[in-house]
């Protein structure tokens, strides 16, 4: 065999290779459209308390050992009888076990609520929409949560954007890697293809590019 026709021939099964190679690694899935207004609405993850919430701690029975407090950027709450209290990571029922623990040993059989008031949640349950945005922002994830939902929130598409050539980050928790997706704002927002809106998912990253001209 000619070695020009080898070498073309070895060229040609490396970018094959190449080819197959993102495929698997996920740049170019796309994801199922989903409906404009959800048919039947439900409850999304249980929600994990993040630094900067405002919660209400509730003591039954106890009023002076309950207090509204925001989640210091550390992580921690301080609460009466209880210093520095780890609250980022869990769910509010697992906050108020944690403090029906504690204040177990200055009162008998205590009965505690934990009250989200204000949400900010931990980056793994928010939705992140950065790049040619009108105000990119970090929004807090809610159940039944689109596209187009997230997309309204930071003002849609800025002038210049490449709004087709914007990629979804996505961490798959079975695999325990990270799956990257395409998709058409471009063809959502100036088109109004219903075909474009696609369901979110806690911890989304939304990357939209500018165009080259």
């Amino acid at each position: 065999m000619p070695t020009d026709r080898f070498t073309r021939l070895l060229a040609g099964s490396a970018m094959a290779s190449l080819a197959l190679a993102g495929c698997a690694g996920g740049s170019g899935q796309e994801l199922p459209p989903a409906s404009f207004v959800s048919m039947q609405e439900g409850p999304g993850e249980e929600y994990v308390i993040g630094p900067l919430d405002e919660l209400t701690i509730f003591v039954w029975r106890n009023p002076e050992l309950g207090a509204q407090v925001q989640v210091r950027p550390d992580g921690r709450i301080t609460t009466p009888l209880i210093t520095d209290m780890p609250a980022v990571g869990k769910t509010p029922k697992m906050l108020a076990d944690d403090i029906t623990l504690q204040l177990s040993q200055y009162i008998q059989e205590p009965l505690v609520s934990v009250i989200v008031n204000r949400f900010a949640g931990t980056f793994s349950q928010q939705v992140r929409v950065v790049g040619a945005t009108t105000k990119p922002a970090s929004l807090p994830y809610r159940a039944n949560m689109t596209l187009l939902d997230a997309m309204i929130a930071v003002g849609g598409l800025s002038e210049y954007a490449a709004g087709n050539k914007a990629r979804l980050i996505r961490f798959d928790k079975e695999s325990g890697s990270q799956k990257e997706y395409a998709i058409k704002l471009g063809d959502l927002l100036r088109r109004g293809d219903s075909k474009a809106n696609v369901m979110l998912m806690p911890g989304d990253v939304i990357i939209i590019p500018e165009s080259t001209f």
